[in-house]
């Protein structure tokens, strides 16, 4: 039958993280696997799986099989499959996409935990149970599994290895992603967290698991890793080059979406408290020691742009214009990146407060580096441009603990970060419809 998704869950921070109580829940874990014109690899897959579940898993579970607009006979496959075993359920969707469909019945899933597979069955099945014990103790908040990792056992070809670990190279690079790997079909993710993030991820394809773990990972979610036995399909139908260009195209939309704070990631957020660094020790300042390696590392970066930019500016206009130019987009740059690297604020807002309490620090360095630049022109001769460049470095130390502590003090203070974290209501509590079942 075919399924629409749901409304988007209300808003406000997530819940505390805490261990499932399994005795009150009926379905604890859901397991997905979504498929196209699978109609060979079907029933052996959703049998063994199901097999292995019985045998391993101590936990109330179900199959869903998400059949996304195959042309084959793969619904009546399903049909079959569904009426023939209590704990598999066919939902059948009329447009393709895997992340179309694992957000439709992950969104209509009433499980806590939510996890899926790739039909093919690559990844050994033993690595299920490692992958789901963490979000059913409630230590982690999604789990993949990784054939990068150290430990996972991997039999496939060199070109996709090629690829694998290339494309993770692009993630760390232009998304300062950490988790090691993106695209193994073999993935899971808690109920509560599922529900929040699901509708923040735009791909419906092949790029659905990347964003979902970018978005994930920025917004401070513990993102488990089990490395894995796999085995690579050599009759895959995956169309590499069409499939890596939309992966490049995702990439660039949510950096985009990320630099531009389009995405209110707080909402992922867990109460404040919840974390340990939110804690506070007798005679040791809240986060002191990170945000000054924070502010150390931005700070440092910001000067290289800010030299280059001055640099580059010099060669057109005088050295005050030059100066102020150069300092204005730095400053820009060094706000929104100690906003989310040192002080750890996410989501857009404030953002439009924070840059403009930016730019009054800004006029303070400005007018460091300015009064430095005018009182080395009023010394007498015309200063080289390598003199210049070392009295501004010199004002620029001074101005740097100045502009610390006045982002720790007013810009980003802790108090301030408390208050607007324990001003957002709870989650609304709502029902979550019944899985649909496929008509027989």
């Amino acid at each position: 039958m075919t399924t629409t998704q749901p409304p988007g869950p209300p808003l406000g921070s997530l819940p505390p993280r805490e261990p499932l109580r399994l005795g009150q829940i009926r379905t604890v874990l859901d397991v997905v696997v979504p498929v196209h014109n699978e109609e060979r690899d079907l029933e052996p897959c959703v049998r063994r799986l199901h097999a292995h579940l019985v045998r391993t898993v101590p936990y109330t579970f179900r199959i869903t099989i998400a059949d996304n607009a195959s042309t084959d006979r793969t619904p009546e496959v399903a049909a079959r499959l569904d009426e023939a075993i209590d704990e598999v359920t066919a939902v059948r969707l009329e447009e393709k996409g895997r992340g179309r469909a694992l957000r439709t019945v992950w969104s209509l899933s009433e499980a806590p935990v939510l996890a899926y597979m790739d039909v093919d069955l690559s990844t050994d099945l033993n690595a299920l149970l490692p992958l789901v014990a963490p979000l059913i103790s409630g230590h982690s908040d999604l789990a993949i599994g990784s054939r990068l990792n150290r430990g996972a056992r991997v039999v496939r070809g060199p070109k996709r290895e090629f690829l694998s670990r290339a494309y993770n190279l692009i993630l760390r690079g232009s998304l300062a992603a950490r988790f090691s790997d993106a695209q193994c079909g073999f993935k899971a993710i808690r109920g509560d967290v599922a529900a929040r993030l699901l509708p923040m991820v735009e791909d419906t394809g092949w790029f659905f698991d990347t964003e979902l773990l970018v978005l994930a990972e920025r917004a401070g979610l513990r993102i488990h890793e089990v490395p894995v036995d796999w085995i690579d399909d050599p009759d895959s139908t995956v169309h590499l080059v069409r499939t890596a260009a939309d992966d490049l195209k995702g990439v660039w939309r949510v950096g985009r979406a990320l630099a531009t704070g389009a995405l209110p990631l707080d909402r992922l957020a867990r109460p404040f408290g919840d974390d340990p660094r939110d804690r506070e020790l007798s005679g040791v300042p809240g986060g002191l020691a990170r945000q000054l390696v924070g502010f150390c590392v931005v700070g440092a970066l910001s000067t290289l742009c800010y030299l280059g930019l001055y640099s580059l500016f010099r060669l057109g206009v005088g050295p005050q214009p030059a100066n102020a130019a150069a300092l204005l987009v730095s400053a820009l740059g060094n706000t929104a990146a100690n906003r989310r690297l040192t002080f750890g604020v996410r989501g857009r807002d404030r953002a439009v407060r924070h840059q403009a309490q930016g730019l009054l620090v800004f006029a303070i360095g400005l007018a460091l580096t300015s009064g430095s630049l005018a009182a080395l022109d009023a010394a007498g001769a015309t200063p080289a441009h390598g003199t210049e460049l070392a009295v501004l470095v010199a004002a620029n130390l001074a101005a740097t603990v100045l502009r610390f502590l006045l982002f720790r003090a007013w810009v980003f203070p802790d108090r301030a970060r408390a208050d607007e974290t324990a001003a957002v209501p709870p989650p609304v509590p709502h029902d979550r419809n019944d899985l649909p079942r496929s008509a027989r």
